[in-house]
């Protein structure tokens, strides 16, 4: 049914894309028979905004993977380097939080460790909405920035890392098998942000896989029960993604490199100063509103990755 109803959205959507390009052209020749430039102008403002849509929705046809249909948890960690790698740490997570804002994604927040000065070390986010996993799910992938620190008194240039990893959220039709006494399961103070009641109690939650050495956190909520709940979706979640890996050989050797954070791992590539430019490694894509992109533009990048990940042959095809 889940299958059913996300064709009959793409369907839906196509012919409402169909239409307004009917009507679209049909006004453009309307006013240029009457001689009308303005109303020429701004069809073709509208038709240069269907085709972006068109193109947002010729991609969201390609994600028919097994589970890219469902919502995502998205971890930001900062690479070695302390308060420069955690205020970029923070600076990425902001990056991905606006994109799902603009997109008509909601963001809950999972977990966060501050970082010492600035930023944070870690934090975990759950994106919910239409094939949210399937959308981010090339993300993964370590980040590297190129600025003037804001924290060196000598203004000198740095380099930093951080990683973004995305998992797929586990629903009721997928069956993650987890022995209870594989877990550890430890309660601690929640840091940050939460309300004098979450930073006064045990409330936060950490889990620990003993055979696969995965560790997920909560501290969304003041109830220790909810996040429990919590950490152990999550945990399905990182669990189901490393059965994926493993059907992948790509997604593999993606899943082989978390733990480098740092040089030869990155996908993309974020310069700051002397100039600006976003580059992304894998497919060659270059945007100069670096600022922009910090500020979730990002769909570039997305449509790019994706369209390489299910290969050209069926990108053409769909297209």
């Amino acid at each position: 049914m889940r299958d059913r109803n996300r064709v009959e959205l793409l369907i839906k959507n196509f012919e409402g894309l169909e239409r307004e390009f009917r009507d679209a052209v049909e006004l453009v020749e309307m006013a240029e028979g009457e001689g009308d430039e303005s109303v020429v102008t701004d069809a073709i403002a509208d038709l240069s905004k269907l085709r972006e849509r068109a193109e947002r929705q010729r991609v969201e046809s390609l994600l028919s993977g097994e589970a890219d249909g469902n919502d995502a948890y998205l971890e930001v960690h900062a690479g070695a380097g302390g308060t420069e790698s955690q205020d970029w740490g923070q600076m990425l997570l902001r990056m991905y939080v606006r994109w799902a804002e603009r997109n008509g994604f909601k963001v809950l927040w999972e977990q966060e460790t501050p970082g010492e000065e600035a930023g944070i070390k870690s934090a975990t986010v759950k994106i919910t909405g239409p094939n949210a996993y399937g959308w981010l799910k090339t993300e993964s992938g370590v980040h590297r920035l190129v600025r003037i620190s804001p924290f060196d008194s000598a203004a000198r240039r740095h380099t930093s890392f951080a990683s973004a990893w995305v998992y797929p959220v586990v629903d009721d039709n997928i069956e993650v098998d987890i022995q209870e006494a594989d877990l550890r399961i430890d309660t601690y103070r929640a840091s940050g942000a939460g309300g004098q009641h979450v930073n006064r109690t045990d409330s936060a939650v950490r889990i620990t896989h003993g055979p696969t050495g995965i560790v997920v956190q909560c501290q969304s909520d003041r109830s220790q029960h909810k996040n429990k709940a919590a950490a152990m979706s999550m945990l399905k979640a990182r669990l189901y993604q490393l059965e994926l890996d493993k059907r992948d050989a790509v997604r593999q050797a993606a899943h082989d490199s978390k733990t480098d954070i740092g040089w030869g791992h990155q996908i993309r590539s974020y310069v700051l100063q002397p100039y600006q430019m976003v580059k992304d490694l894998r497919t060659g894509v270059e945007k100069g509103n670096a600022q922009g992109v910090l500020d979730g533009d990002i769909n570039d990048f997305l449509n790019a990755s994706l369209a390489a990940a299910v290969g050209p042959d069926r990108s053409t095809a769909t297209a």
